[in-house]
């Protein structure tokens, strides 16, 4: 009976930390890319085409220049094209739909023909102040934060309507199915049918900025001064990546849900650097 007892009380003890073992979350770096991109803000990730986008500023992050362009660069970190598609400003936020790639572009959002590597359109977006993000439902709806103003917009059909406001501080955007995750000055929002933000997760750095869904209810959530968090079911935060002692920023980034690989634009490094999730 003694023995049982032991061997039980033995087993209890165990189990809080094989809990927490099971719960924590970790990055390790697989590459890097060569430092030539051009303050790579996005980088997204073609499951099709096995191959990443990468939006590159260049220039001043709100001007338009015409510095902008789009990058290629293959799974295995190396750079195909710098500037695969020229003639933006100031490109961030990335978004793919069919053989259509959407790029955030100040005021507007490029349209962009994959298979033949030219802007085909542009959807300004009047009064737009500093058009961020962006995210493409299933159904090809096109989700686009302005940041400055606190807004974001859709476009169905090139034509877009206000989607929601008032969110300060706001980013990053991500549609899923029928729900649209935003993240706006440290806060994590899903906001439903009835386009009413609800608070998942809170407390975070406050320059929030991309968004990736795991699995279910559990995400990625990057900050742009170099800090990446894992989002819980619970909404309780723990923290992957911290690069801001080495002054490496963590943009918006991309992620491949099959090999469980984090995509990472470090924007003043010129380089994307990709993380195994564990």
């Amino acid at each position: 009976m003694y023995k049982k007892l032991i061997a039980a009380l033995l087993l209890f003890a165990c189990l809080p930390f094989q809990r927490s073992v099971a719960q924590d979350h970790a990055l390790v770096k697989l590459w890097q890319t060569d430092t030539v991109l051009k303050v790579p803000e996005s980088v997204l990730f073609d499951a099709t085409g096995k191959v990443l986008y990468v939006s590159n500023i260049d220039g001043q992050p709100w001007e338009k220049d015409g510095k902008g362009s789009i990058g290629k660069v293959g799974l295995d970190g190396k750079i195909i094209s710098v500037d695969w598609v020229s003639g933006l400003s100031a490109p961030k936020g990335l978004g793919l739909y069919k053989n259509t790639l959407y790029a955030a572009d100040v005021d507007n959002v490029a349209v962009i023909d994959i298979a033949k590597a030219t802007i085909t359109k542009r959807i300004a977006i009047e009064g737009a102040q500093g058009l961020n993000d962006v995210s493409v439902d299933n159904t090809g709806k096109v989700y686009v934060t302005d940041s400055k103003a606190g807004k974001i917009y859709v476009i169905d059909q090139d034509t877009y309507t206000l989607f929601v406001e008032d969110l300060k501080g706001l980013n990053g955007v991500l549609a899923v199915g029928t729900d649209v995750y935003a993240v706006a000055a440290g806060a994590f929002w899903k906001i439903g049918a009835d386009k009413k933000p609800v608070k998942v997760a809170e407390g975070m750095e406050p320059a929030t900025d991309g968004i990736e869904q795991v699995a279910g209810n559990e995400f990625l959530i990057s900050v742009w001064n170099g800090v990446i968090y894992y989002v819980k079911a619970d909404g309780k935060t723990q923290t992957l990546l911290d690069t801001r002692e080495q002054k490496s920023n963590t943009a918006d980034i991309g992620y491949d849900a099959a090999t469980r690989t984090v995509y990472v634009p470090t924007f003043f490094k010129n380089c994307v650097t990709a993380y195994t999730l564990k």
